[in-house]
């Protein structure tokens, strides 16, 4: 486990103890107001990185979130990227698959819907769910229609080398993968359900089935440790971000996303001569208008 000054990033084949991470942790910020101007920074910083991206239409950035209930995935979509341009990015919010999707592989309604080269996709919630909550509810995985023969003791060891192969093919062409679990605490998970209880206008926000999964803390816990375990790799690593300060959740994703792009040298395309001279020829025009 390496620990920087925002996010524990998950070391590659390293197992980890959720119970020794801390989601209050803060970092170098004690409180809100301490990360608002860094925050802000990075929002603007993200947008100019994006517009590039889109102009040089070569790579392709993938940030998926897995979390508990309420530990603040659609926030961090909705203001970790407010200072983009919607037009280049995609958000996916995967629920239950269809009786359609469920006729396919479980990589295949995710891979339907990678970003385009230019663009950042955003995976809320993901393929991974496939080795969290179909490994937690063994009826969701009895739905999966698998031979005979691909089910047994291997299954879930297959699964994470699939992922980690596929996602070894995606960065080798291009996607840039970017992977965060929210880490909340079940004590500020009670807190945030019962503001969704108390206040009308967050009541759609809850449902009866939040508890049920809530009942099964434990058995999430050792299986989003084996995951983070087995699928944290040197191309595309885990990074674990404390999410019981939703201030500092937004903070922390906002600079890893923003360090990672800056690492792909991105630019605006360079013009050619000829170019250059089909836009002199065209100011003479407008001008003599």
């Amino acid at each position: 486990m390496n620990m920087d000054s925002m996010a524990f990033r998950v070391n590659a084949g390293a197992p980890l103890s959720l119970r020794k991470l801390d989601p209050g942790f803060t970092g170098p910020f004690k409180a809100k107001d301490d990360a608002q101007e860094k925050l802000a920074r990075d929002i603007e910083r993200l947008g100019e990185l994006q517009s590039k991206l889109y102009a040089q239409n070569t790579w392709a950035v993938l940030v998926i979130l897995q979390a508990m209930d309420a530990a603040g995935k659609d926030g961090v979509v909705k203001h970790v990227m407010s200072g983009v341009n919607p037009q280049g990015v995609s958000v996916v919010s995967f629920k239950a698959p269809t009786e359609a999707e469920l006729n396919h592989d479980f990589l295949w309604r995710h891979l339907c819907v990678l970003p385009r080269r230019g663009e950042i996709g955003i995976f809320n919630r993901s393929y991974y769910e496939e080795v969290l909550i179909v490994r937690v509810h063994k009826e969701i995985f009895d739905r999966e229609r698998l031979p005979q023969e691909c089910k047994g003791k291997s299954l879930w060891d297959h699964r994470y080398e699939d992922i980690n192969a596929t996602e070894r093919y995606l960065a080798r062409n291009g996607i840039a993968i970017l992977k965060f679990f929210l880490h909340v605490s079940k004590k500020e998970q009670k807190r945030r359900f019962l503001e969704r209880i108390d206040q009308k206008e967050k009541n759609w926000k809850f449902s009866p089935a939040d508890l049920k999964e809530r009942l099964r803390w434990t058995e999430y816990m050792r299986a989003y440790e084996e995951m983070l375990h087995r699928t944290s790799t040197e191309w595309a690593p885990w990074h674990i971000i404390p999410a019981d300060h939703k201030w500092f959740t937004l903070t922390a994703v906002a600079d890893i996303i923003v360090k990672r792009m800056q690492k792909l040298n991105l630019s605006y395309p360079s013009s050619s001569r000829e170019h250059l001279k089909e836009l002199d020829l065209a100011r003479q025009q407008l001008e003599s208008e």
